[in-house]
């Protein structure tokens, strides 16, 4: 008899359906789970398509076991690094790039009363 599957361990599988909410994924035992489509990798994920196809094989990680019902809730991201976004990084950049950054009332205050000075 196989191990039993339990929440938190990270296990391999089989796509065998995809659905627009998700993927299901057959594991050990005949058992069969299902990876949400918000569990398929960091980000928006559109068209689960476009991550996915039937007979892929898949790391997952176990979020949950429900054996009264019958269901095994699966994540594909859990098993990843979590990447910054494009836009994360742009952000980013952009702040290295302008060192000024917010600066309060107090700090730009000296500064304006010296421009102001300068400009009668």
């Amino acid at each position: 008899m196989a191990n039993p599957i339990e929440e938190g361990q990270i296990i391999t599988g089989k796509v065998t359906g995809i659905q627009p909410y998700g993927a299901f994924v057959a594991l050990e035992d005949g058992k069969q789970g299902l990876v949400h489509i918000s569990e398929v990798t960091h980000g928006f994920v559109k068209d689960i398509h476009e991550y996915l196809q039937v007979g892929e094989e898949v790391k997952v990680k176990v979020l949950s076991v429900n054996e009264e019902e019958g269901k095994i809730s699966l994540s594909i991201r859990a098993t990843e690094e979590a990447k910054p976004s494009a836009v994360q990084a742009a952000r980013r950049l952009k702040l290295d790039e302008n060192n000024e950054g917010f600066n309060t009332l107090k700090d730009k205050l000296q500064e304006w009363i010296k421009q102001s000075g300068e400009n009668k």
